[in-house]
């Protein structure tokens, strides 16, 4: 049973490897978009992906900003975001990715806007505690 078991893992292994090296012509290419030719393909993808992830913390702040109250709002989240999102930025600086600099600029911005506007609340909030509660 035990030598069977190492035959079957041996061919398994054997055949996986067969079928990486056939799908050589299976691997994208990064060519040029057909959008603007001025920008890889990959590049496009990056600027839609950033896109999405990027304003995924613009409701918080817009609701936070509409209501002025900090309160539901966590600014750790979006300090330690702003923070590694730098990170992000080096790290697009290093492999000159435009798509991960500009959308990690805009990010840590974002981020910081949010922690900003919660600490202007909290503090106003802290001065006139009995408004925030209603009385």
């Amino acid at each position: 049973m035990k030598l069977t078991r190492v035959i079957y893992y041996r061919t398994a292994l054997f055949l996986s490897l067969m079928a990486l090296c056939g799908c050589q012509a299976l691997v994208p290419h990064d060519t040029k978009s057909l959008i603007d030719p001025r920008f890889q393909r990959s590049e496009i993808v990056g600027i839609l992906a950033g896109f999405g992830t990027t304003f995924a913390a613009v409701p918080d702040l817009v609701a936070m900003l509409k209501r002025r109250s900090s309160v539901g709002m966590n600014p750790r989240m979006a300090a330690i975001m702003g923070v590694f999102q730098i990170l992000w930025v080096y790290y697009g600086l290093l492999i000159a990715s435009r798509p991960v600099v500009i959308w990690n600029v805009v990010a840590v911005l974002i981020n910081f806007l949010s922690v900003g506007a919660y600490l202007h609340f909290a503090r106003k909030e802290k001065a006139e505690p009995m408004k925030v509660l209603g009385h």
